[in-house]
């Protein structure tokens, strides 16, 4: 078995001294075992990456077209030749990547373009080695096989629809520089066109987030996928495939011979090239050396120049799209993202009616942006008795809650909610039933959020709220309420 395994990986490309650095029954059983989830995993996050990505942009792209078409509508009353001008064949255009979006499935007769994702290049490249040589895969059967094809065809279909993604956010990005070049050259329309085209300026920023966000989720592998790659990152074989297909390779034409003393063979060293320069520096004269240096300032003013045209305009591939008005960073979030889980407690102290009860509460959020947080919560009332010298433990009663987190300013917000809380000691769960034991709250107040270096407790909030609906309730229940949450 041990001579069946070594030539399993010298056909692989383990030298023999890497087999006596780490034994080959244990490398080779590695590369032979780890696909059992790894394929079923990568085919089932890239499919919904997939879902998720083509929706969406969907979605940008009717949403565009509709407030084109809406901009069209009332350009059309003041300036009917411009509006058809303004907005020939882009609403076809639309329709068309949306289209493509769609069927986008493959990579074939592309190339690469955009932002380089290492670790996206990294598993096409581990996929094409394992297709490459499937007697890693002589343990794991056909079934293997046809999970390997579809997680490969699912990883090309997504870097084939992050490619559409890019050229729609390129074309969205056009539209809403010509759309608003039209409009600061035409004084009449600007108030005509003012809204829907901020409409359209946040449409454009917020679909250029979300396509970098699917992007950045391609930047976290997880430690399955990490464990793949480290094993696959042990073969030479492997090594050999992604320095002539992965994407950087075909970026920059890395030759076969990379690294070897033949590849450097007829390269100008450094001072050759240091002596080309000051050759070409000495024809000019006694006035040569100042006269580059005053044509590199030059270019380096003109390059500074372009780059912040660019970072204004935020057009082509890149994710640069600079927003004239306040983004909410919640907006690009998928739903599970914008979800806050909370705790909180107070303690409340005794009188004639209560003992001293602490009540503990547990909540689930939903961010509407920064600090802005509507959510549900519940809450169970412990008992500890009437002093130190009368401690128990008593089930005090139970809450239902809502609430709502508004930011005002820094860290400060202001709070609401509606409360029902049951205040009446119980023993069963049936007791709870008797809706006349249910008091109401009605909140209102000041949360003050505190950033504490722990992680578990990073976000500390402190409230004092104030229930006016107390005076209402018979016994009357505290009118002041002051709380201790953490966010997770």
């Amino acid at each position: 078995m041990r001579k069946i395994v070594f030539a399993l990986a010298v056909g692989l490309g383990l030298s023999p001294c890497a087999s006596r650095a780490q034994p080959v029954d244990s490398v080779a059983g590695k590369v032979m075992s780890f696909p059992s989830r790894l394929f079923s995993r990568i085919h089932s996050r890239t499919a919904h990456l997939n879902e998720q990505l083509t929706k969406q942009t969907e979605k940008s792209l009717r949403k565009m077209a509709q407030r084109e078409q809406r901009i069209q509508q009332r350009l059309s009353k003041v300036d009917p030749a411009a509006a058809q001008r303004l907005f020939a064949g882009s609403a076809q255009r639309y329709s068309a990547l949306e289209q493509q979006i769609k069927s986008d499935t493959a990579m074939h007769g592309r190339s690469y373009s955009g932002v380089y994702m290492p670790y996206l290049d990294s598993l096409q490249g581990s996929l094409a080695f394992l297709r490459a040589n499937p007697q890693v895969l002589s343990n794991a059967g056909d079934k293997k096989l046809t999970q390997l094809q579809a997680a490969d065809n699912q990883t090309k279909a997504f870097q084939a629809r992050l490619m559409t993604a890019d050229q729609a956010k390129a074309y969205i990005q056009q539209r809403k520089l010509l759309i608003g070049q039209y409009i600061a050259q035409h004084a009449g329309v600007q108030s005509l066109l003012q809204k829907p085209y901020a409409d359209i300026n946040k449409e454009v920023y917020y679909y250029s987030q979300q396509v970098r966000a699917y992007k950045e989720m391609w930047s976290n592998p997880d430690q399955l996928l990490q464990k793949a790659l480290v094993v696959l990152n042990r073969l030479p074989a492997f090594q050999g495939i992604m320095k002539t297909n992965s994407m950087l390779g075909g970026l920059f034409n890395v030759p076969g011979s990379y690294g070897s003393p033949q590849a450097i063979s007829g390269l100008q060293t450094k001072n050759q090239v240091a002596q080309l320069i000051q050759g070409q520096v000495s024809t000019g004269g006694a006035g040569g050396e100042s006269t580059l240096q005053s044509n590199l300032q030059s270019a380096q003013g003109q390059l500074d120049t372009y780059k912040s045209k660019l970072s204004q305009l935020g057009t082509g591939n890149g994710d640069m799209d600079m927003p004239n008005f306040k983004p909410n960073d919640q907006k690009t979030k998928t739903f599970w993202k914008r979800l806050e889980y909370g705790a909180d407690f107070q303690t409340t102290r005794n009188n004639y009616y209560f003992p001293m009860v602490t009540d503990f509460g547990v909540s689930l959020g939903y961010k509407l942006g920064h600090n802005n947080v509507i959510g549900l919560g519940a809450s169970y009332k412990l008992g500890w008795g009437n002093g130190i010298q009368h401690i128990s433990f008593t089930n005090e009663g139970v809450g239902l809650r809502s609430f709502l987190q508004i930011r005002i300013k820094g860290s400060f917000s202001a709070t609401g909610g509606f409360e029902y809380n049951y205040t009446t000691p119980f023993t069963s769960y049936q007791q709870l039933k008797q809706i006349e034991y249910w008091t109401r709250s009605g909140l209102i107040g000041v949360t003050k959020t505190v950033s504490l270096k722990n992680r578990v407790f990073k976000k500390t909030s402190v409230s004092l709220l104030w229930d006016f609906l107390s005076y209402q309730e018979v016994p009357k229940t505290q009118p002041f309420v002051f709380r201790i949450g953490y966010a997770f």
